[in-house]
């Protein structure tokens, strides 16, 4: 699985790197704190691939990398996409690394 850090992201974003975000927790999470990506909640994802960009790098991230992590590997398993990063430690990470400001939950 390729996961992408924290502070790597943050550079992603200063950089202006084209990628896209997306946000696999639920809408209620989303709404207590978010990165700015486009939420798709887990479950949902089967019904949204076409949503999902093949030809540019996806970052999936959640509150601590578990539930991206098991997204990214059925996408990959079962979709064949290649592309994908999953954020390690989630939004908690950057709450803790990058900004203090964010709610933690």
């Amino acid at each position: 699985m390729n996961e992408i850090s924290v502070k790597e992201l943050k550079q992603w974003m200063d950089e202006g790197k084209d990628f896209q975000l997306i946000d696999v927790r639920e809408p209620f999470e989303y709404d207590i704190c978010n990165l700015g990506g486009e939420l798709i909640p887990m479950n949902t994802i089967p019904d949204n691939i076409d949503k999902i960009s093949r030809d540019r790098v996806v970052v999936l991230q959640c509150r601590s990398g578990g539930r991206s992590g098991q997204v990214l590997n059925w996408l990959e398993q079962n979709h064949d996409f290649g592309n994908l990063y999953n954020l390690s430690g989630g939004i908690l990470a950057w709450a803790d690394e990058i900004d203090g400001s964010v709610q933690k939950y």
